[in-house]
């Protein structure tokens, strides 16, 4: 059997490639450089150049395959039925925790990019439905590598500059996504579920630069900036403005309590064991918060 994984390369499918080839399965990566994703996945998977916006590219990835990873992608361009078409049997669908979001018309920043989200991630579900074929949804909540967006500066300042110190979500180790990913992808314990995975408790930013600085030795500052302060910093450094007028209400959202995602647990109810913390996730990623201090 030839499992394809799409989105090889990202956080959740290099872990998802991993756990096949550590199960001893015949692993397809679907990549647009072959060269430089051989350094990054290992040895004994076959790596084919696909593109999700280059359908001459499909059948090559598509050939004996029987069970396929499917990473978001615009879904009007029909890989999901040409994959069908060509055999594949099981679908298991990177999705988003927006996805079993009820529809909403809140005309808020956040809400306008929920309900989009919702609609992405909700289209490309439904489309594998639709096939007919097995299926399993997973929908990961925030990702603890959102963190990642301040490793420049905590490399070079060992400070955090954001905006609402308390606010935080239950975020999620991307190896917990994708160790639920391999399990309904090789067991038939999983089909016709859609899963949302959370982390196992709400990290406040504030908490989140600690555990960065614990897992690196040494003492991460936290500096909180008034909201429009962050906003302009935000836009100085190239984000959209609408992008910066979400993300300011998604952090507001969660000063008290968990926001629009409350922890679940599902990860749990399916390994048997709790999910893995922030600490630990900082602990896996120490190295990329390591560097020269100003």
């Amino acid at each position: 059997m030839t499992i394809l994984v799409t989105g090889a390369t990202g956080n959740i499918g290099r872990h998802v490639v991993r756990g096949l080839v550590g199960a001893g399965q015949r692993v397809r990566a679907m990549v647009r450089d072959p060269r430089a994703a051989r350094t990054r996945l290992p040895e004994g998977v076959e790596l084919v150049q696909g593109d999700f916006t280059r359908p001459e590219t499909w059948p090559d990835a598509l050939r004996s395959v029987e069970r396929v990873y499917l990473f978001p992608y615009a879904h009007d361009l029909g890989f999901v039925e040409k994959a069908a078409a060509a055999g594949v049997r099981r679908f298991v669908t990177h999705s988003a925790a927006a996805a079993g979001f009820a529809p909403s018309d809140d005309p808020s920043a956040l809400g306008r990019h929920l309900e989009e989200e919702r609609r992405a991630h909700r289209g490309l579900e439904l489309e594998v439905e639709a096939t007919g074929r097995e299926w399993t949804h997973i929908r990961p909540g925030l990702l603890a590598v959102r963190a990642l967006g301040w490793a420049d500066r905590i490399r070079t300042e060992r400070t955090v500059r954001e905006p609402y110190a308390t606010s935080g979500y239950p975020l999620v180790h991307e190896a917990d996504v994708a160790e639920v990913a391999v399990a309904a992808l090789l067991t038939d314990e999983h089909l016709g579920a859609a899963y949302t995975i959370t982390g196992p408790v709400k990290v406040t930013q504030a908490e989140q630069a600690a555990a960065i600085g614990a897992a690196i030795g040494e003492r991460v500052r936290f500096e909180e900036l008034t909201p429009a302060r962050a906003r302009a910093l935000w836009l100085g450094e190239g984000c959209p403005p609408k992008m910066a007028d979400w993300l300011i209400e998604l952090l507001a959202d969660a000063v008290d309590g968990t926001g629009v995602l409350a922890p679940t647990g599902t990860y749990e109810e399916i390994t048997g064991r709790p999910p893995r913390t922030f600490a630990r996730w900082a602990g896996d990623h120490a190295a990329d918060f390591l560097g020269e201090a100003a």
